[in-house]
């Protein structure tokens, strides 16, 4: 019985891998890359924002960055994926990512920040890969 407990524990433990890993890069998000990217559309601020994006999965929580979060891939198909994460205390989220092409993404965002409710859309424009940094252009 025991061996079946311990059984049951690694299966339970390996679709949870599973579905962290399915949740880091949707399918959708694998038709582009990271890089540079320009954003519009970003809430407060008039003009386009310029950022670096190792992990394209940071842009599903923007309204959130910086913070611990977790994630849940709730579609994912074709050009499209919608991502529901959850920030604690500092509130929640829900994005949906669409594909443009390659180097253009639209995405349209909603929830709780901070005890204050957003929703905006953003443009994204792939400008280029990430600029080394100087201590790693060093050596």
């Amino acid at each position: 019985m025991t061996g079946i407990r311990i059984i049951g524990v690694v299966a339970a433990a390996g679709t949870a891998m599973l579905t962290l890993v399915a949740a880091t890069q949707p399918a959708a998000l694998g038709m582009t890359s990271a890089g540079d990217w320009e954003l519009s559309g970003v809430a407060g601020v008039k003009a386009p924002v310029r950022q670096c994006v190792a992990d394209l999965m940071t842009l599903t929580q923007f309204e959130h960055r910086g913070r611990h979060c977790t994630s849940q891939v709730i579609s994912d198909r074709g050009n499209s994926t919608v991502v529901q994460y959850s920030c604690g205390a500092a509130g929640f989220g829900r994005t949906q990512i669409d594909v443009l092409t390659p180097r253009s993404l639209r995405i349209s965002t909603q929830g709780i920040s901070d005890n204050l409710p957003f929703n905006y859309v953003m443009q994204a424009r792939r400008i280029g890969d990430c600029a080394k940094s100087l201590s790693s252009a060093r050596h």
